[in-house]
């Protein structure tokens, strides 16, 4: 193993060379190399990453969904899902992240890297649980986190807070039922303490 990892603008220019034009931009922010890539490219980008020399990502350390859709709130355009992955190389001593965007808002979608890192299974089942992003070859793809028969993805931006349906135990058939959520939905504001010298600070 590598004592001193390489610098990040000599990975920068590394991964940028070995990507070529498969890579939509490679960028160091606080230390830190990020890779931007298009769907159609993203399983080409991360088995490059893994085999090239002086790459050698030999593992996915970690892999989550994101939604941006309130980022157009703000005038910033753009995918509206995007997987993000680290990656880390215990032989060299350097860690990436590489940011894949999804083509189609309204049915994300992305290749499964499992063939490349057997750690992505989970991972990617769930993102698929709370984004509903679909990872395509992935040979089980399920829900991981919310309960069978669930409607929705909750970690979604426009998901209601109170969900969709409640479950509740129904005395007179002795099981587990669901029905639509009776909650009505509130804004939830901040509760704002004004006294001075709350809790000794001056």
């Amino acid at each position: 193993m590598s004592a001193f990892a390489i610098q990040p603008e000599a990975l920068r220019d590394l991964v940028a060379t070995a990507l070529g034009d498969q890579a939509r931009n490679v960028t160091v922010k606080h230390g830190e190399v990020t890779v931007e890539v298009a769907a159609v490219h993203y399983l080409d980008v991360m088995r490059k990453l893994r085999d090239t020399p002086g790459c050698q990502f030999e593992q996915l350390i970690d892999l989550c969904g994101v939604d941006y859709s309130a980022y157009q709130e703000i005038g910033v355009e753009g995918a509206r899902f995007v997987v993000v992955s680290h990656l880390l190389s215990v032989s060299l001593n350097q860690r990436v992240r590489v940011r894949a965007l999804c083509a189609d808002d309204d049915f994300p979608m992305m290749a499964s890297v499992c063939e490349l890192w057997s750690s992505a299974n989970w991972y990617e089942r769930e993102a698929f649980d709370l984004y509903g992003i679909v990872f395509e070859g992935h040979t089980d793809l399920r829900r991981i986190l919310t309960d069978y028969g669930f409607i929705g993805h909750p970690f979604r931006k426009d998901f209601p807070l109170s969900g969709h349906v409640e479950m509740t135990y129904d005395t007179e058939q002795r099981r587990v039922v669901y029905q639509p959520v009776t909650i009505e939905p509130r804004e939830i504001t901040p509760r704002i303490i004004r006294e001075e010298n709350y809790g000794g600070l001056h």
